[in-house]
């Protein structure tokens, strides 16, 4: 197996880091609040497509990963929407309770592990929060002359952030509060397997899983799912530890049973980005050049993992004696 020389355009893009002001903060739902970003300068931000997220820097030892929900077409501006987390670790406080107008902090990104593929007919399902990267993608859907629903559920009305917004949509849209209808009723639009459509959905782990269940009888690749948090994965294959060999840095290292390879290779001096070491966002691809990695995220696809070809070093381990990495 052989990769690039060097990271590819886009992932050296993600890596960027760029300030931008908060302009706007709106609040779109109970315990929901929208910020707009701009660079100082007011200079375009980097382009992006349905399904990407940025890096929020908050401080020095605090960075968390949030959808872009705005417009593509609109590059002078990014907008996010957080929901305040009270079990959280810090991340949602900090932004509703920390983040003005006015404030500057820095960002990553874009990156898209979710992006939005052709297809004819698009079934969008999503959990609370999990609406942000649906929005664009609605947008992109309609844009294209393509059909479409959405089912979008929430804990209460209240809660169900830009709500009045995918009202205007008529019946493509069922907007389902938990606390009066009850659980989603996926069996409504899963139930039957369809050729040309594509399902799109985000949300909480309880809903991904029973959207996954409903979907084993769709055609491959048919569904697309991006989880806020990892999901359950087991033992490692290789209980011992292995070798990493990074290609462009020259660096070789042993990682024990009890570290990952990011912390190992960190130690080492190793040029590796990272985020939210859980393998949930994707900092951390890696391109993988030799070795079969005994993947441990909740971000590739099955057929990105089936491949061998990446995978996300703050997590993901490996099946041989020894990985060659392009880094």
């Amino acid at each position: 197996m052989t990769g690039p020389a060097a990271p590819n355009a886009a992932r050296a893009a993600a890596e960027q880091e760029l300030p931008v002001v908060v302009v706007a903060r709106e609040s779109v739902a109970e315990d929901v609040v929208a910020l707009t970003l701009r660079r100082p300068d007011g200079a375009d931000l980097p382009a992006w497509t349905p399904g990407a997220h940025v890096d929020l820097v908050l401080d020095e030892h605090l960075e968390r990963q949030y959808s872009l929900c705005g417009d593509p077409e609109q590059r002078d501006t990014w907008r996010v929407a957080v929901l305040r987390e009270p079990d959280g670790r810090g991340g949602s406080a900090r932004v509703h309770d920390g983040l003005a107008v006015g404030d500057t902090l820095v960002v990553r990104g874009p990156r898209n592990h979710f992006g939005l593929g052709p297809a004819p007919r698009y079934v969008f399902v999503a959990g609370g929060i999990g609406i942000t990267p649906i929005l664009p993608m609605i947008a992109a859907a309609q844009a294209l002359g393509a059909e479409w629903t959405l089912l979008y559920g929430g804990r209460r009305s209240a809660s169900m952030a830009f709500r009045e917004q995918l009202a205007e949509h008529g019946d493509r849209v069922r907007l389902w509060p938990q606390d009066s209808l009850g659980l989603l009723p996926l069996d409504d639009v899963l139930g039957t397997p369809q050729d040309g459509t594509l399902i799109y959905c985000c949300g909480p782990e309880p809903l991904l899983r029973a959207v996954e269940e409903r979907c084993a009888g769709w055609p491959h690749g048919a569904l697309h799912v991006e989880r806020f948090a990892p999901k359950e994965v087991g033992e490692p294959v290789r209980a011992a530890g292995f070798r990493v060999v990074c290609s462009r840095a020259g660096i070789e290292v042993v990682v024990p049973p009890e570290r990952s390879i990011l912390e190992v290779l960190e130690d080492a001096g190793a040029p590796v980005p990272s985020s939210c070491r859980e393998g949930t966002c994707g900092t951390c691809e890696a391109d993988v050049l030799a070795g079969r990695p005994d993947h441990r995220d909740s971000l590739l696809t099955d057929d990105e993992q089936d491949s061998g070809e990446i995978m996300l070093i703050c997590v993901s381990r490996s099946l041989d004696d020894e990985l060659v990495l392009d880094i």
